[in-house]
């Protein structure tokens, strides 16, 4: 067997993070123990391009959200600089990262050229400020292409037909149609546009000095790729914009490398020549390689700017709801995800305005409302949500003479607001039955063996009390919360062995009889509800049926789909 010794002494493998908010590095070394760590906030450390959230959003034009293409070159040189007096680079044997799924940049013709022949003695933004045939990249976080949607949906014979082959319905923060919008609306762009990348292949194209492929992985996300074949899907590219497979370039597996660093880093930062680009992948594919989630009975919570859960399984079985990607560690594996736009920031607003701006008093009233929270149950959509597929807006309801948990036939009334206490109680609470009702919808174990949290709220003891009594089973956390930079250190010193032994190599055999001795090991935060805990849990599945019931009411009412 090959274990730890595979990787060589004094070898450091640095994971980077390129999220909604932020850009996040973590260093590995070769034990898979931490050795550094750092972050760039957009908002508060490239405040000249005034990001709120580090986006954009359009205000004549609904659901249109996009952060500036060039803040995330800028916000690499500066993590750069940052991360320089912890570590040394030339130590760096392999890097990798993780870019936020499904945004999308641009680059204009002629911008091979210009990334192949970087100035050491020159910044990345004064090379690449104008490379970008748009200099505005639509993310993960934009609704505004619901024509597109159904349009790609229609023209493959529907949208579970567009599932089955893609591993996902048309969703309107894809890529794909992301890609037809500016194709129907801005064809100049599109026309001019040499290389369409996302975040995670662009950010390795900066690093090797060339365009680097998509991978496999991330490349689920966009609703082109055949999820069984692994290949560009000619039949929906033909559907989304003319000539897109050349403006795609070639899929790879996303444990491949990309290629070696390019000597702009080499010479600027005293990189190795030799350190090897690991392919990059989407924030939760990293996630989950971070989590070492490997057992079919675990699911992990990520609780970030997006709340997504996620699990794994041994063959796609795409559906209406939730996604299907290949599993960035197994090649013959996938990942099963459901993805909730509102996450920390729609938390933050109630903690605004309920709570005194304090996640101390915020805690304070999850703790002192009792469990089930009365019966009332809130809806809180700060932006168009993706799951369900719902519209701005907050709807509470209280739930009457729900002290008989067992009734079938409850009945619940409609209230404009509830007391700051039960507000805090209601966001939280409804969030997690939500994702408790999707995921056994969408066929995720149930109750899971345990649950893995991570993200910033996975620090939040009093969030992670709540998952258990809701899930009815442990819960665990890791070192990091930010678990998608730690995946990437991760996944790059997987490539390097990789690359290193001639061909695949199981990614547990790098951490097999030492995970506790690295800093991948997840810890128990909050034990299994007891035998009180199971009456409660009875009482949450009623409750969590209930708010399935009305959530589909409101779908059929307002739903944007």
């Amino acid at each position: 067997m090959v274990g730890r010794s595979s990787l060589p002494d004094g070898a450091l493998f640095l994971g980077l993070d390129s999220s909604t908010q932020s850009v996040k590095a973590t260093v590995l070394s070769n034990e898979l123990i931490i050795v550094a760590s750092e972050t760039v906030n957009f908002d508060s450390e490239l405040p000249h391009y005034k990001t709120e959230g580090g986006v954009y959003r359009d205000p004549t034009d609904d659901g249109r959200i996009y952060s500036p293409t060039i803040m995330w070159v800028e916000a690499l040189e500066l993590l750069l600089e940052k991360l320089k007096p912890k570590i040394n680079f030339s130590k760096v044997v392999a890097v990798s990262g993780s870019g936020q799924q499904h945004g999308s940049v641009y680059w204009k013709k002629g911008s091979q050229a210009v990334l192949s022949s970087l100035d050491p003695g020159k910044s990345l933004v004064s090379q690449l400020k104008d490379a970008f045939s748009t200099m505005d990249s639509p993310i993960w976080m934009d609704s505004s292409t619901t024509k597109q949607c159904r349009e790609v949906e229609n023209a493959v014979g529907g949208a579970l037909e567009l599932s089955k082959l893609t591993g996902s319905r048309a969703y309107e923060r894809f890529t794909g149609p992301q890609i037809r919008k500016i194709y129907q609306t801005a064809p100049h762009i599109y026309e001019n546009t040499e290389r369409i990348s996302l975040v995670s292949s662009f950010m390795a194209s900066i690093l090797v000095g060339c365009y680097a492929s998509i991978d496999e992985t991330d490349g689920a996300g966009m609703n082109l790729m055949d999820i069984n074949k692994r290949t560009w899907s000619k039949a929906v590219l033909e559907a989304t914009a003319p000539d897109l497979e050349q403006k795609l370039g070639n899929l790879a597996p996303a444990c491949a490398a990309a290629g070696r660093i390019s000597s702009y880093f080499v010479e600027r930062h005293q990189f190795d020549k030799n350190c090897f680009v690991i392919q990059w992948s989407g924030d939760n594919p990293n996630s989950l390689a971070g989590l070492t989630l490997n057992t079919p009975g675990d699911l992990a919570i990520s609780l970030g700017t997006s709340d997504t859960v996620f699990g794994i399984t041994a063959e796609a079985k795409p559906s209406l709801e939730g996604h299907v990607f290949p599993n960035p560690v197994e090649p013959d594996g996938y990942m099963v995800m459901l993805c909730y736009k509102n996450g920390s920031l729609t938390r933050e607003d109630v903690r605004n305005q309920c709570a005194e701006k304090s996640w101390d008093i915020f805690n304070n009233y999850l703790e002192k409302t009792p469990p089930l929270n009365g019966g009332r149950l809130g809806f809180y959509y700060k932006d168009h949500e993706i799951l369900p597929p719902l519209p701005v807006g907050f709807h509470r309801y209280i739930v009457e003479n729900f002290s008989d948990a067992s009734s079938d036939n409850l009945k619940e009334c409609e209230v404009q607001e509830f007391d700051p206490e039960s507000e805090v109680r209601a966001i939280v609470e409804g969030q997690m039955l939500s994702m408790r009702g999707h995921a056994e919808r969408f066929g995720m174990p149930n109750p899971p063996k345990r649950i893995i949290a991570t993200g910033g709220a996975s620090s939040n003891e009093s969030i992670l009390k709540l998952i258990a009594k809701i899930f009815g089973c442990p819960v665990f956390t890791v070192e990091r919360p930010d678990s998608a930079s730690l995946g990437a250190a991760l996944r790059a010193a997987h490539g390097w062995l990789c690359k290193e032994e001639g061909g695949f190599v199981p990614i547990s055999r790098m951490y097999t009889g030492n995970l506790e001795k690295t800093s991948l090991g997840a810890k128990l935060a909050v034990p299994a509800p007891g035998d009180e805990g199971r009456e409660l849990l009875k009482k949450y599945t009623v409750l969590m049926k209930k708010r399935m019931e009305i959530e589909r009411r409101l779908v059929e009412k307002i739903g944007r789909a």
